[in-house]
């Protein structure tokens, strides 16, 4: 990537308490799919650039980082054939900031059945908050749980059936 190409990268607002290493490797995921939204550089360009240009991103779990990240944008329109019946309005409407949090978040709850829907969607909420619009966090859950309930139906009627007793 090339100095004249670079796109700033939305900086995450303070924290009122430290980020875990899944956090930050979330939040890096999401920097990288919004950097390969408005530049389309590759995904080896964008690591790089992630990791040379935030100390922080030794702290992210790498592995997180790299399984989102290299997930989402293997193969990035069946994510959005995912995610397009849930959403109110054109996907090319959705802001970018929105878009990264909802390609990031939808490879999660398809693709990594070990992390806890509720847990993916309440990340995906917070990053939507740090990164996004004032109501930008609402829109991402509206679509996600929707998502959620289309992908991982048994998951949720037992999250459903716990909250009930």
């Amino acid at each position: 990537m090339t100095e004249e190409n670079q796109t700033p990268v939305p900086a995450p607002a303070a924290a009122a308490k430290p980020r875990s290493a899944r956090r930050r490797a979330r939040e890096f995921a999401v920097q990288g799919v919004y950097q390969w939204q408005l530049t389309g550089d590759g995904v080896n360009a964008i690591e790089r650039y992630l990791k040379e240009s935030n100390p922080a991103f030794g702290r992210a779990d790498e592995n997180l980082f790299r399984a989102i990240f290299y997930g989402v944008l293997k193969d990035p329109e069946a994510l959005k054939t995912a995610l397009v019946p849930h959403i109110d309005r054109p996907f090319e409407e959705v802001s970018p900031v929105e878009a990264a949090v909802l390609f990031a978040a939808a490879f999660e709850i398809a693709h990594m059945p070990e992390t806890p829907y509720p847990v993916i969607v309440n990340e995906a909420i917070e990053l939507a908050k740090t990164f996004g619009g004032t109501d930008g966090h609402r829109f991402v859950n509206g679509v996600l749980d929707k998502l959620a309930a289309q992908l991982r139906p048994v998951e949720l009627e037992a999250v459903r059936a716990k909250r009930r007793h």
